[in-house]
């Protein structure tokens, strides 16, 4: 009764972020009236909701059904489109700043995009093992290297832009991004060890909606917008 109640209440947690995250994106999408950043916001979380589902939907069908152990390769599938979309993410996040914030350095657009190309060329490598029922922990941590770096850059951008400007809307999108990266590396390097590790992810899934959020925020606050 515990296992089927815990699966209940993460199924429903799953499918709210989807619908959460998907949401707020058409809705900023939409409401953009020429507002190039809001619509990157929108596309941002469209990307991130859509790349979650490739993985979170198999998982909310494996836990109605026949558990998690039935349908690895349907998981690993998904995990390996979701790190991709990540990846996608904090690129349009990093262009959002780099809008907003008039950034101008393009040794720095250079680094994110050589850490975003990294990044996927890492997954694309067969020894990750995305479908297997053991993936390899080696390569879990291998392609999360130019990741977590692309994470620090983003969350010292903004942490530096935000006191600049006095960036009310998005003034703690740093911190929203540092508990995201916060919760995911324990779990990529432990979980395999430590199972119940794996709850950090619904803290981390939270911090990727408050992100979402925060662009929300800035549509109905920030009206004028700076291109």
């Amino acid at each position: 009764m515990c296992d089927t109640m815990q699966n209940s209440i993460e199924i429903i947690f799953d499918i709210l972020y989807l619908i959460s995250v998907i949401t707020m994106g058409v809705i900023m999408i939409m409401k953009s009236e020429g507002r190039n950043q809001i619509k990157l916001f929108g596309i941002m979380a469209v990307v991130l909701g859509v790349g979650d589902a490739f993985h979170l939907v198999p998982r909310v069908y494996a836990l109605s059904t026949d558990g998690l152990a039935n349908h690895y390769e349907s998981l690993g599938f998904g995990t390996f489109v979701a790190s991709i979309s990540m990846t996608i993410f904090y690129v349009i996040l990093y262009h959002i700043a780099q809008k907003r914030y008039d950034l101008k350095d393009k040794r720095i657009t250079f680094l994110v995009y050589f850490l975003a190309v990294a990044r996927i060329l890492l997954c694309l490598f067969p020894a990750n093992e995305w479908l297997s029922p053991t993936p390899s922990l080696a390569w879990g941590i291998y392609r999360n290297i130019p990741f977590l770096i692309l994470g620090i850059l983003i969350i010292i951008l903004f942490f530096r832009e935000t006191k600049r400007t006095n960036d009310q809307p998005l003034k703690w999108m740093w911190l929203a991004i540092l508990l995201s990266f916060g919760f995911y590396i324990p779990v990529v390097v432990w979980a395999g060890k430590i199972p119940a590790l794996g709850v950090l992810m619904i803290p981390k899934t939270l911090a990727y909606v408050w992100i979402v959020a925060m662009g929300l925020k800035a549509m109905n606050k920030d009206a004028s917008g700076k291109e």
